[in-house]
């Protein structure tokens, strides 16, 4: 049998990123009509987006979301797969926000099998949080298993269609997406979305990856996908608009890296706020000031301020832009 209900499995976005409940069904948004078989969780910038994959013969999730949200990714799988098991998971790549569901969907299915990038799986073998930017970035991600590689140049058959694998460095050096050319269908994690792209971690820690971002949008451009799942935001149709707009940003960035690293250390402070919702200004602070990234982006882009006094700039900024509120010594994400 195919996905119980036709309607999520023609087109579901939900964006529940804000709340701890599984959406109701009239909070789906039908803009783009997806192929049988494929449902999209619009979550929001906490989770990343989740892709059920359904079809007689199996379930597939791709991507799994923050591990603070596991209990809602539980409840939206549950309620779209009506009583089928899920199958297979995969995860694009490995930051917390894209695998922080797994541990909970292996617990929850154990006979789940678990596909990774093979760039990632001596680091996830050995557990390694360092090498997995987990502590680097002051993130979560509770320890999970794998049972297969997303090989590049590999392909799966899912919801009757088949899925082929590309390497995509640049936000992430290990990054994968997915393609299905029958239906012109891409899942392009964060190396593309209708706004951008991801940060470009490697260029965090010094590593240079701008020129691998631009041959990841490359990529996407020869593939000529009809249909774009991103890892962030609604499914979208205007590829070659957001294509220019990715190309724009990726120029600005390589031409004043120092601005990108700003943007970085903004995301990753927000990340944060969106996981607790409130926190005083100093726990808030005491917390940065022992993260890794955080230290190095100041050591490298500090422009001779003391760490403190860096900080209070990039989240004064944040505060500027709406992207959080102030009170009476309480950070409130916006």
């Amino acid at each position: 049998m195919n996905c119980p209900n036709p309607t999520w499995a023609k087109s579901c976005a939900v964006n529940c990123a804000a709340t701890n409940e599984a959406p109701a069904p009239d909070r789906m948004n039908f803009s783009v009509n997806l192929p049988a078989g494929v449902t999209v969780f619009e979550r929001g910038w906490l989770s990343a987006n989740n892709v059920l994959l359904c079809d007689e013969n199996s379930a597939t999730l791709v991507d799994s979301g923050y591990v603070t949200h596991q209990a809602q990714t539980l409840a939206l799988l549950e309620h779209a797969l009506q009583g089928r098991t899920l199958d297979q998971l995969a995860n694009t790549h490995l930051h917390s926000d894209h695998c922080g569901g797994n541990q909970a969907l292996q617990g929850r299915y154990p006979a789940l099998q678990t596909w990774i990038p093979p760039g990632s799986a001596p680091d996830v073998q050995a557990w390694r949080e360092d090498a997995l930017s987990y502590k680097p970035t002051g993130q979560n991600c509770p320890p999970f298993k794998f049972s297969g590689l997303l090989q590049p140049g590999s392909s799966h058959r899912w919801a009757n269609m088949e899925w082929e694998v590309h390497a995509a460095p640049g936000h992430d050096p290990h990054s994968v997406i997915l393609f299905a050319p029958e239906h012109r269908l891409l899942m392009s994690a964060d190396a593309l979305w209708q706004n951008g792209f991801g940060v470009v971690f490697p260029e965090l820690v010094g590593v240079d990856a701008f020129d691998e971002v631009g041959q990841t949008l490359d990529l996407i451009e020869r593939l000529q996908p009809a249909i774009v799942i991103p890892g962030h935001g609604a499914v979208f149709t205007e590829v070659a608009p957001a294509l220019a707009l990715a190309r724009s940003k990726l120029e600005s960035f390589a031409r004043n890296p120092e601005r990108h690293a700003r943007y970085g250390t903004k995301v990753l402070l927000k990340f944060k706020l969106l996981e607790w919702g409130r926190i005083s200004k100093a726990e808030f602070s005491d917390w940065a000031l022992q993260v890794p990234y955080m230290n190095d982006l100041h050591s490298r882009f500090g422009q001779g301020h003391d760490l403190h006094t860096w900080l209070d700039m990039m989240l004064a900024e944040l505060e500027r832009s709406g992207a959080l509120e102030v009170h009476d010594g309480i950070l409130h994400d916006a």
